[in-house]
């Protein structure tokens, strides 16, 4: 290997090999080949991959304020304090005007400097929708490679659209605090319906327990049985297992939390460990894996067929087309059946 080569752009063999023997420079070197969707990203996810599929992913979503960033910085704390290491994807909004993100999550993510079993990666949403970026899942199976026994991935905290999270983690919470009126939006938005864990966090605060009751009560008229989410793609089908019986089946309950001082988050811990084995035991880890790999799957394909589109239409004919739907000489829907038929 040449020096240039070591210091600038190694190689994806290169890559590959310091990922699996916990290489952190290179590792954050693959996953920047990945987001930026480089010309050999595929390349070096196809050579990952094998290597994946060991680590129990969490993903931990809710509304802004909720304090999910503390919270993950916590659990990410009391699983290092039992021997595990951790991967944290903390997807941050981008602007819609500049194409930036602040990528703020590691400040409130400052205990865990310094700890080499812990490795945090900011990311920009980079106008996805569903709470996550593009390229979360594969951020996902490098660190899982990389051996990293836990990953938590937390979402951008947007509300209604964050139900993604739910076809990429094998454990979901839902985090709600007190006093943001967040109970009826989470209804309205089916979030309770992808939970497997509520959580009610800076509960310390006055309202947790009115909060806790609301929760409590939507869980009871919805049945507080396992949650199982399915893939809602056109493309692919994930079939549905037997509902299980209450007597075997997973209970959805509302934990209490205090982040900022650790109140609640061991027990939160062995609630996530105890969804695991049941996940196991149950057989349903198996399907909530098919259903992560059947929405890999319809994502590469519907970026190849968008790069494809994209690479067959000039862009002043796009222009020209643009400009005759807006004069209404054409219409949308008229227009991409023209463009596709070109293909």
């Amino acid at each position: 290997m040449s020096a240039v080569e070591t210091t600038r752009t190694p190689s994806i063999d290169a890559l590959v090999e310091r990922v699996l023997n916990g290489n952190r420079l290179y590792l954050a070197r693959a996953i920047s080949r990945i987001e930026n969707q480089e010309a050999d990203a595929g390349e070096l996810l196809a050579a990952l991959y094998p290597h994946s599929g060991r680590a129990h992913i969490i993903g931990i979503t809710g509304a802004p304020g909720t304090g999910k960033s503390t919270l993950v910085a916590a659990l990410a704390q009391s699983y290092r304090n039992i021997g595990l290491t951790v991967g944290i994807v903390a997807i941050d909004p981008t602007s819609p005007f500049t194409g930036g993100a602040l990528l703020g999550d590691r400040v409130r993510m400052r205990s865990l400097a310094g700890d080499a079993g812990v490795f945090v990666r900011s990311m920009a949403t980079r106008g996805s929708l569903g709470g996550l970026s593009k390229t979360t899942g594969d951020v996902v199976t490098v660190l899982d490679a990389a051996g990293f026994e836990r990953i938590i991935v937390e979402t951008v905290g947007v509300g209604q659209a964050e139900v993604e999270i739910a076809s990429t983690a094998h454990t979901t919470l839902v985090v709600e605090a007190p006093g943001l009126g967040d109970e009826v939006q989470a209804i309205k938005a089916g979030i309770l319906e992808i939970a497997d864990i509520l959580v009610v966090n800076k509960a310390d605060r006055p309202g947790a327990d009115r909060t806790i009751r609301a929760l409590e009560m939507m869980l009871e008229i919805e049945g507080n049985g396992a949650r199982y989410v399915r893939h809602h793609g056109q493309l692919l089908r994930v079939e549905s297992p037997v509902e299980d019986d209450e007597e075997t089946g997973w209970k959805v309950i509302v934990m209490k939390t205090v982040a900022t001082d650790g109140t609640g988050v061991e027990a939160l811990r062995q609630r996530i460990d105890a969804h695991r084995r049941w996940l196991l035991e149950s057989g349903e880890m198996a399907l909530r894996e098919q259903l992560r790999i059947a929405n890999t799957l319809e994502n590469i394909l519907r970026a190849e067929l968008n790069r494809r589109i994209a690479s067959r239409i000039r862009p002043s004919s796009l222009d020209e087309l643009v400009e005759r739907i807006r004069r209404r000489e054409s219409d949308p829907y008229s227009a991409a059946a023209t463009l596709l038929a070109q293909l």
